[in-house]
């Protein structure tokens, strides 16, 4: 057969079969490759009878079948998996041809194979694919970095299948309104493991924002006793204001869902969280990089607690709670909880796209911040209304150091910290455990605070191992200083200083 196809994707689990669906939809012809080959020709006559899509009972097969240059999609588990396809390629493979990875890939994983392909005349591309099952299908948020001059030969086809939204375009010359378009929310985020890095904040956040929902959950089921149904009335009003979001959509659906017997599902769902690592990674590079995503932290903690179920039950004997009913008006408090959950998310992306920052000068990536928003608002798991308002913040200010500084977050700040800090108070004089929310206030309370005890911190640091310290009067060139707190220690100090 002459080869013609225009893209080959190995691995067909869901979301590998739904992207072939995808891209299939749009007009590419799709070698399908599993190594168990079984399930390619069931594939074939099931799923993808009728459409452009190819199968292939071997690597070899599936490289004759592609038009060049030569571009195959690794839809497999992330880790060794990964390597190995590359080694049963490379042979396979000319100059010029592009090995494409869309698993969730640790992001220097994804750089070290970048070079290592590189060396080998061929090009690499790490994604991040973004949407689950549906999202695969339908149209997910696609975020690819690696090999520059790979990204023109993958462009059509990742931003045809890509989710889209309308976008006002920028004022015509003659000062009147430019009509709206449809963008795709897939665009080049940069060199090495850039993809697969924004990837994982995507990740992070989104696990800060379930964790945000649990919490005003919790609140809601024990704080103020409301049903599942009137959880639900909650939770589909929130989704039409400055809350509206896909995980927010998802929340009000599973609480109007019931069990076979009429009763709530959820209440029947085991209480321990899952977790593939994603988050942890966040949070591993946040501390490398020293940028505090506390609420990233505790969202990833709070599924740890989860988990350890048999602990938590015994300790519930031990330490009985106290009544956790808040007191007062329940539409005032719901109203008070949903600023809160607005500040609170607020918080959250801030510090993601401190991370992001903090990476982008680490790796030298030029990151476009108001372009991932874009990528983010559609498609993926935390798509919603509010990420275009930081598309806005970022396209008004490119360079803007820190979301808290835009006016448009700044005043939503001021209009929730009252009922922010209400809700938070209560819930720790109720006992109600609310660590995404709590530490969310913490940061921002530390973060507006023109002068924290790190003072002290330094004098003791200094008492106990001379590490140093620097004075408020000093030039920002002086040399640290070092006391001799006892009177008894020595004249040396610690080699060297960090902040």
């Amino acid at each position: 057969m002459e080869p013609n196809a225009d893209i080959a994707v190995i691995g067909l689990a869901v979301m590998g079969q739904n992207l072939i669906l995808n891209m299939a939809d749009h007009g590419f012809t799709v070698v399908a490759y599993n190594r168990t080959v079984d399930k390619v020709d069931a594939f074939l006559a099931h799923e993808a009878k009728g459409k452009s899509v190819l199968g292939a009972h071997s690597l070899v097969e599936m490289i004759g079948l592609l038009k060049r240059p030569r571009r195959v999609m690794l839809m497999v588990k992330a880790g060794a998996p990964v390597d190995e396809f590359i080694e049963h390629l490379l042979p396979l493979l000319g100059p010029g041809d592009i090995i494409i990875d869309g698993g969730n890939s640790l992001f220097e994983d994804t750089a070290r194979r970048v070079k290592y392909v590189e060396s080998k005349g061929l090009l690499y591309i790490g994604t991040g694919v973004s949407g689950g099952e549906e999202g695969a299908r339908h149209g997910p948020s696609i975020m690819p970095g690696g090999s520059p001059a790979a990204w023109p030969h993958v462009k059509p086809i990742f931003q045809a299948i890509a989710a889209k939204v309308v976008e006002q375009a920028s004022s015509l010359s003659d000062g009147q309104p430019a009509p709206a378009a449809s963008v795709p929310c897939c665009d080049w985020v940069g060199e090495g493991g850039a993809g697969h890095y924004v990837k994982m904040v995507h990740n992070g956040i989104e696990y800060g924002d379930m964790q945000l929902i649990c919490e005003a959950y919790q609140i809601m089921k024990d704080g103020l006793g409301m049903t599942a149904d009137e959880m639900h009335a909650a939770f589909k009003e929130w989704n039409e204001g400055e809350l509206q979001s896909y995980l927010i959509e998802i929340t009000r659906d599973i609480l109007a869902h019931k069990d076979t017997d009429g009763t709530p599902l959820v209440d029947k769902i085991l209480d321990t969280a899952g977790q593939k690592g994603t988050g942890k990674w966040t949070v591993i590079s946040s501390a490398d990089l020293g940028i505090p995503i506390t609420l990233i932290s505790e969202a990833v903690y709070a599924r740890c607690v989860s988990a350890m179920k048999t602990q938590r039950v015994a300790a519930a004997k031990a330490f009985k709670p106290t009544n956790p009913k808040f007191a007062g008006d329940r539409v005032q408090w719901l109203t008070d909880l949903r600023k809160a959950l607005y500040a609170s998310k607020i918080i959250s992306y801030t510090q993601g796209y401190m991370l992001l920052r903090a990476a982008a000068q680490q790796y030298k990536w030029n990151l476009n911040y108001g372009g991932i928003a874009l990528m983010w608002r559609g498609g993926c798991i935390i798509r919603s209304a509010f990420l275009g308002d930081i598309k806005a913040a970022f396209d008004k200010k490119p360079k803007l150091e820190n979301l808290l500084f835009d006016p448009f977050f700044k005043k939503a700040m001021k209009s929730t910290t009252r009922s922010w800090r209400k809700v938070v108070s209560t819930a720790v004089k109720k006992g109600i455990p609310m660590p995404a929310f709590s530490t969310a206030l913490a940061f921002f309370d530390g973060f507006r605070s023109e002068r924290l005890p790190a003072n002290l911190l330094q004098a003791q640091r200094d008492y106990f191992g001379a590490h140093t310290y620097q004075r408020v009067d000093d030039p920002p060139d002086a040399k640290p200083h070092h006391t001799n707190w006892t009177g008894t220690g020595g004249r040396v100090a610690s080699s060297t200083y960090t902040v």
